[in-house]
């Protein structure tokens, strides 16, 4: 019979199996296996944080396709244990399993053993297992501290970055750079930009200059232990206009030391000689720094050089290391590229909101009967340049076209399509077109310009003469009317479809426009916004006119002020879009002063227009007027009659000036020129440019409008 050793016996070289022996004969008995592992997959360290060869097996836990495997066949444990295999503590890097005694341990490529005799696993009468050697348990914390410093460094360098790229405007990125590093990677910093800052490719000339743009410490404690920090240059005010005192200016002298730092790019340690030579320069003489790694002078190169940061740390504080310099090199680029693309960023919203006031009227005319005021505000986050825009437009017959509108999207070219749809409505008004023609050529004109391009306008065009309006929507808002007895009414506009549509009618409607009241015509930005919907600022709207109206009772509020009023009603988070805001007053003009008639185009009708002109003047009590009202009427109406086949009209409105106009069905404008001796004509309106306040003349679609003025005498206005 054949023995089988136990775990409490030495192992003994067995006989020669028998032909009828068992296949389990000559065999050790399997046994399960455990083995410590470290939980954090650091080599040689045990679960309960001390050496691999004395770990707690209880406390152990497995790790899956980690912890190691169990050999349960004896062959192959009797075929390992006739060849020499290394001691644990002699193979560098691998610690000693621990196993249960007697149980044989495969080696494989987890790293467990296998075909060790009990004497090598810790049987009985094995010697006591060793622990590992202590330069390798610390070489082992070193690695593990290493791994740990320089994953703190990637995870700040993520977080720093991710923050700095958050700002839009240079402050934003320069403040988001300060907040990241104090006091995280260093105890202050001073960052300095050139003044001015080149924008893209440009190439300024001059000396290079640097700016101090921004500075941030931590706070400093009572100096207990010699650990403060130096003087540093107080925070710079970048408003000197509005008291604050100049921020220190640092000339880069051509071939100095602070000129070769910047131009090597790479940050460099305070220790070092070029930098020891370039801060005195950049900071000035009377800054002293900490001696030692405590400073690091980090250039900030976008397209090219534009600053510097420097980056200090108290002398009580442990130095920077030689990585360190490689996270002020990331923190240097991801700012100086942050600072080049808010440059960029701000020129085309410079460019963008240039081009758009420029659009924009600089001033509004002053028609007969009606009072303009208006308004514009650029969307409150920086750049959000829109396509809104405003437009008073004089038309024949003392009428006026008010126009408010908005290219849909916010950039350059949102200006620009709509400085070339308000030239497009100018043009159109000048062609004295109903309101739905007007809309439906803006609607060709946008479609032409793209596919894509898109606006919603609304056009009126009022009579002071008869007291009408005529609105034409194109997906606008509607306008709101504020009576003289302070009611505020919504009319009632057919909204129509967005002009860039495309196959679509436009319908006009004539509405009352009494005397005392006021039209407000308003963009989008007024009364929607993130936290209102478009109706519920209309409402709004309608309520705080009713307010502002309650304040001056009977009499209607003033134009400027009522203006400031209804932008007041805008909160903190209604900024989110431009507004154009466009108020009218209707005085309109009585019928007691107008005078108009209907003359045959004839030799005589010159006559009857000076006699016809001089009665409406001594009705009016004008008669100062008399002279020079009769040779203008007649020079005009010569004109007209000479070229008209239909009845001419002429018409005299007196307002706080004295208008005449004379109508007819020619459409070529007269033009001012110069006549020579020998011409028989020609002198006409070289009569009327040089005694009439103001005259010009306006196509019609059925005709032309010839108009002149001349001022009141002192007491003659109505």
């Amino acid at each position: 019979m054949t023995e089988h050793p136990t775990s409490h016996e030495p192992r003994q070289a067995a006989p020669p199996a028998a032909s009828s022996a068992t296949p389990h004969q000559g065999r050790p008995e399997p046994a399960p296996c455990t083995a410590a592992a470290d939980p954090r997959g650091f080599p040689g360290r045990s679960s309960a944080g001390g050496p691999a060869g004395v770990a707690d097996m209880s406390a152990a836990a497995p790790r899956g396709d980690d912890s190691p495997a169990c050999a349960a066949d004896g062959g192959r444990a009797d075929a390992g244990a006739g060849r020499p295999r290394p001691r644990p503590e002699e193979t560098p890097g691998v610690p000693p399993p621990a196993a249960p005694h007697g149980v044989p341990v495969e080696t494989g490529a987890r790293g467990g053993a296998a075909g060790r005799t009990p004497e090598q696993t810790g049987g009985p009468g094995a010697p006591p297992a060793r622990s590992a050697h202590p330069a390798q348990a610390a070489e082992s914390g070193e690695l593990l501290a290493a791994r740990q410093a320089g994953g703190d460094r990637l995870r700040f360098i993520g977080a720093a970055t991710r923050r700095i790229a958050r700002g839009i405007d240079l402050d934003e990125i320069v403040l988001g750079l300060c907040r990241a590093t104090v006091p995280t990677f260093a105890d202050a910093i001073l960052v300095y930009l050139r003044d001015p800052l080149p924008v893209g490719d440009e190439r300024p000339t001059g000396p290079v200059v640097l700016r101090l743009r921004r500075t941030d410490r931590i706070p400093e404690e009572p100096d207990t232990n010699g650990g403060r920090l130096p003087m540093l240059p107080a925070q710079p005010d970048l408003s000197p206009a509005m008291g604050g005192s100049a921020a220190e200016l640092s000339e880069v002298l051509p071939g100095g030391p602070l000129a070769e730092v910047l131009r090597g790019v790479r940050p460099l340690f305070g220790e070092v000689q070029a930098a020891r030579a370039a801060l005195p320069e950049l900071l000035g003489p009377l800054t002293h720094l900490p001696a030692g790694h405590r400073v690091i002078l980090a250039p900030l190169r976008g397209r090219r050089v534009i600053g510097a940061a420097v980056f200090l740390r108290r002398p009580d504080r442990p130095a920077f290391e030689a990585d360190d310099l490689l996270v002020a090199a990331q923190l240097a680029t991801h700012t100086a590229l942050g600072v080049d693309k808010a440059v960029l960023y701000g020129r085309e919203a410079y460019i963008a909101d240039a081009l758009q006031r420029t659009m924009l009227p600089d001033s509004l005319p002053q028609p007969t009967g009606v009072r303009l005021a208006s308004r514009y505000l650029p969307a409150a986050e920086t750049a959000r340049v829109g396509g809104d825009w405003y437009d008073a437009i004089p038309l024949p017959g003392s009428r006026v076209a008010l126009v408010v509108g908005d290219v849909m999207g916010h950039s350059m070219t949102s200006a620009a399509i709509m400085g070339q749809l308000r030239t497009t409505a100018q043009t159109l008004a000048g062609l004295d077109l109903p309101p739905q023609e007007v809309l439906h050529h803006l609607d060709e004109q946008a479609q032409r310009l793209g596919s894509d391009r898109m606006a919603t306008c609304l056009y009126a065009v009022y009579d002071p003469v008869a007291h009408r309006i005529m609105v034409a929507n194109a997906g606008h808002p509607p306008p709101v009317m504020l009576h003289r007895g302070g009611r505020a009414e919504v009319l009632r506009v057919p909204p129509g479809a967005p002009i860039g549509v495309g196959g679509v009618d436009f319908e006009a409607v004539e509405l009352d426009a009494p005397a005392g009241a006021t039209l407000v015509l308003y963009t989008d930005g007024l009364v929607e916004s993130r936290i209102r919907d478009v109706w519920t600022g209309i409402e709004q709207l309608r309520e705080r006119l009713m307010e502002t109206a309650r304040l001056t009772g009977p009499n209607p509020p003033p134009l400027e002020p009522l203006c400031d009023e209804v932008l007041d009603m805008l909160g903190p988070g209604d900024r989110d879009d431009d507004i154009a805001l466009l108020a009218a007053r209707f005085d309109g003009i009585a019928p007691s002063d107008v005078a108009y008639w209907y003359l045959d185009p004839k030799a005589q009708t010159a006559g009857q227009a000076r006699r016809l002109a001089r009665r409406a003047l001594s009705r009016w009590g004008l008669e100062e007027l008399t002279d020079q009202l009769e040779l203008l009427v007649s020079e005009v109406v010569t004109n007209a009659v000479r070229y008209a086949e239909r009845p001419i009209t002429l018409r005299l409105l007196r307002t706080d000036v004295l208008r005449c106009e004379v109508g007819d069905d020619v459409p070529q404008l007269p033009r001012l020129r110069q006549a020579r001796p020998s011409d028989e004509g020609g002198r006409g309106l070289y009569l009327v440019n040089r005694m009439a306040r103001r005259w010009g003349a306006t196509r019609l679609s059925t005709g032309k409008v010839v108009w002149f003025e001349l001022s009141m005498p002192f007491g003659g206005a109505p």
